[in-house]
């Protein structure tokens, strides 16, 4: 059988936004299309590239009339790189349609009714805001049309991010809009270094190489953590490496790497080696202290989680009597933010490490009313367990994309808790859990709050309270 002839359907407008940024028009039929890198008020020609009974997905192929919504984006890589998805669409409009995924995951998935929507909280920054970001290492560069029809070869090393669906070729940054100073001329010199001593950069299909990945920490208090993750455990070349490096940068706090010869990415299980400086870069959320460590988990946008936090403090009206429970807790950031305020904090994460970050940052800080349990919060979570600790007064809980395991939401019916703040990275989800808990609790209100601008991703914090 030949294959299917692509399709090209002409002047679709795009009236919304749907889930990882996507524009979504209509055909004559009615029938949805979810469209890359489309902006609400564009009027598109676009090529179907999948088909499905109920939608379509699309790309872009003419633009036959521009949004006034639409901007030229700032960074010269964006539309190939993975790294942003809006930087073509003002930031106003942004807030807006992030404003609108929380209503329609509340409306459609909650059913909450007249639910007070508060008005979404804008990044602080809205470019440079990230503290942590993953640089790849590769000996193929990702090729433009243009460059693929004229027959400029791919094999160029490289460092830079990923492009969305193409893992074995990296897209070569020289200037990335999401990091502040000095992480792009870091970057750049590292690059230089490696090329000037010629060290190979990792072929992911043939599995060899040098150099893979190097991950930045970079604080506002100053201070600087690189990881390298390395393929060839070889002193005789990342020595001079690292001295060359430190060389030009004797600022840099920690200076880390992991031999990873494994077939995939993933470093968390591999043992880090501190190359130089201290074992840890610091970090302020307000007036609480914490040391991040090569494998803690930590809000990536430092200053815009300090008004999330204080969203929480806020929808809290702490007392300084009250038992919370800090379910998810992380490395007890945001239990350790508003531990001043109540009697006691018991947190628990499933990551071990980050129990043992938050044990460290309650030291730190002169923190003694703030337990931590490491283990999964449906096994931890019981009536036992209240029953040591007490009943809680206030429930923090901040679970990950899939939200609330069905156990955590029967276990909190039982216990009751007269309040509960609910913070979400998924509003799906998280709606889907408030839907779960009206049986005993009315949702109050719900603060979006941006912390990743220029990418479809939201944050909301719910409140709600018992029934009486």
């Amino acid at each position: 059988m030949g294959r299917k002839k692509k399709k090209i359907i002409e002047n679709i407008t795009i009236t919304g936004v749907a889930d990882k940024g996507k524009g979504v028009g209509r055909d004559e039929e009615g029938r949805v299309i979810f469209i890359d890198r489309g902006i609400p008020g564009d009027i598109v020609d676009v090529l179907i590239y999948k088909r499905r009974s109920a939608y379509y997905q699309a790309r872009i192929i003419n633009i036959v009339s521009y949004s006034k919504d639409r901007i030229e984006a700032p960074c010269k890589h964006f539309g190939v790189c993975g790294g942003c998805t809006w930087q073509n669409l003002t930031y106003s409009k942004q807030l807006e349609h992030k404003q609108l995924v929380v209503e329609n995951a509340l409306m459609r998935i909650a059913k909450v009714g007249e639910t007070p929507i508060l008005p979404i909280l804008p990044s602080v920054d809205e470019m440079f805001y990230r503290n942590k970001l993953q640089f790849t290492f590769s000996n193929k560069r990702w090729l433009t049309k243009e460059e693929l029809t004229s027959g400029v070869p791919n094999k160029e090393d490289v460092l830079g991010f990923h492009c969305p669906g193409a893992f074995d070729k990296i897209v070569n940054v020289d200037k990335c809009y999401l990091q502040a100073d000095p992480s792009n001329i870091l970057r750049n010199t590292i690059k230089e270094i490696a090329l000037e001593q010629e060290l190979a950069f990792f072929d992911i299909r043939e599995k060899k190489g040098f150099f893979r990945d190097v991950t930045f920490r970079i604080t506002t208090l100053g201070e600087i953590m690189l990881i390298f993750s390395i393929y060839e455990n070889d002193p005789e070349k990342f020595n001079p490496f690292f001295d060359e490096l430190l060389k030009r940068f004797p600022n840099i706090t920690s200076l880390y790497y992991c031999i990873n010869a494994k077939l995939n990415d993933f470093t968390m299980d591999l043992d880090m080696m501190l190359y130089h400086g201290k074992a840890f870069v610091e970090e302020m959320l307000g007036n609480v202290k914490f040391r991040i460590g090569p494998k803690s988990f930590f809000q990536t946008n430092t200053l815009q989680a300090v008004r999330l936090f204080d969203v929480v403090a806020d929808f809290a009206e702490l007392s300084g009597e009250e038992n919370v429970y800090d379910l998810y807790t992380g490395l007890g950031s945001i239990g350790l933010y508003i531990a001043d305020k109540c009697k006691q904090v018991v947190g628990i994460e499933e990551i071990e490490s980050a129990i043992e970050d938050a044990k460290i940052n309650a030291e730190l800080n002169d923190i003694t009313n703030a337990v931590f349990y490491a283990g999964h919060v449906r096994k931890i979570l019981t009536e036992d367990f209240a029953n040591k600790h007490g009943k809680p007064d206030l429930v923090i809980t901040d679970p990950p994309r899939v939200g609330m395991h069905q156990d955590v939401v029967r276990m909190l019916l039982e216990l009751a808790a007269p309040k509960i703040v609910y913070v979400s990275c998924n509003p799906a989800t998280q709606a889907r859990d408030i839907g779960l808990l009206k049986e005993k609790y009315d949702l109050l209100k719900i603060q979006p709050v941006d912390m990743f601008p220029h990418t479809p991703h939201i944050e909301s914090v719910g409140l709600l309270v018992l029934k009486k």
